[in-house]
């Protein structure tokens, strides 16, 4: 009984038989129309072709030049172009590369003019470039014109030198290897301590290297010393040494057990000897340090 109901559920009339079958038919060419037509909306380009090439190289073009427009409109310190910032500005090779010979040998173009005479730029290419030349204050600042002659020779006589304690940033920066950063770098490090005691105490700033140290003594010493306590190695805890500038508790302790294996320590250079205190980390330290 219930096969013959659910058999009469699966007899079709003629009329809805002829109606599937049209349906189907359709559902089938519709898959077979979405399978071989491409609906997208956007144009299929031949990126190969000439023009599209030449449209390319113009649109590369007008993003590059307006890159180098954008750079040229920063005003800048001529005296630290780079090959890539020479080459936007329209410089040749040769005349980059005598900028940089000039700069070498230490000395500073503090003029258009002299721009001009030191690297043979044409007149055209200085009066386009010229507007965005941007010297130090002590360049730019009529009270102060007669700062450069104290740079006419790398070596300085103790009396020539600069305090140290009152240079600024503009000063320090006429030191090679000395930019911004470093120079806000040494300023810094002078206000934690309340002024430089030494020379050497720029061995302590982040970065510094010995080679630049040794140039910044060339022109500028310390004339207005901070007064500093010192600790007697000999008697100093790994503790008290922990609290000299460049430090750390680890090379405290080595310190602290280095002496106690000598018992005393006749001679602070004997401190070399200790692992982790190099030439430079030595002259850092031993302002601080004494042996009574």
């Amino acid at each position: 009984m219930l096969s013959m109901k659910l058999k009469s559920h699966l007899i079709y009339k003629k009329e809805q038989r002829r109606e599937i079958v049209i349906l189907l038919t359709i559902i089938a060419a519709g898959l077979v129309v979405f399978k071989l037509v491409n609906f997208s909306t956007e144009p299929i380009l031949d990126t190969s072709s000439p023009e599209i090439v030449a449209l390319q190289r113009e649109i590369d073009s007008i993003k590059k030049n307006q890159a180098e427009q954008k750079q040229k409109a920063k005003p800048f310190n001529p005296n630290y172009i780079t090959d890539f910032k020479g080459n936007a500005l329209g410089m040749s090779v040769h005349e980059i590369d005598r900028l940089v010979a000039y700069r070498a040998a230490g000395k500073w173009v503090n003029s258009a003019e002299q721009f001009k005479e030191v690297t043979g730029i044409s007149d055209s290419l200085l009066a386009v470039i010229s507007p965005l030349f941007k010297f130090p204050e002590w360049v730019e600042n009529p009270k102060r014109k007669n700062f450069n002659s104290r740079y006419s020779s790398q070596k300085k006589t103790q009396l020539a030198k600069i305090d140290l304690n009152e240079a600024t940033a503009e000063e320090l920066q006429q030191v090679r290897g000395i930019g911004k950063v470093f120079s806000e770098r040494i300023i810094n490090y002078r206000n934690q301590l309340g002024g430089f005691s030494d020379d050497n105490q720029l061995l302590n700033v982040y970065g510094m290297e010995p080679e630049v140290v040794e140039r910044i003594k060339e022109l500028f010493t310390v004339k207005t010393p901070k007064e500093i306590i010192v600790i007697n190695v000999n008697r100093a805890s790994a503790s008290d040494l922990a609290t000299i500038p460049g430090v750390s508790y680890g090379l405290a302790k080595k310190i602290w057990e280095f002496r106690k294996l000598r018992g005393t320590i006749d001679n602070l250079e004997d401190l070399q000897k200790v692992p982790g205190i190099s030439e430079s980390k030595f002259k850092q330290i031993q302002l601080y340090l004494s042996i009574e």
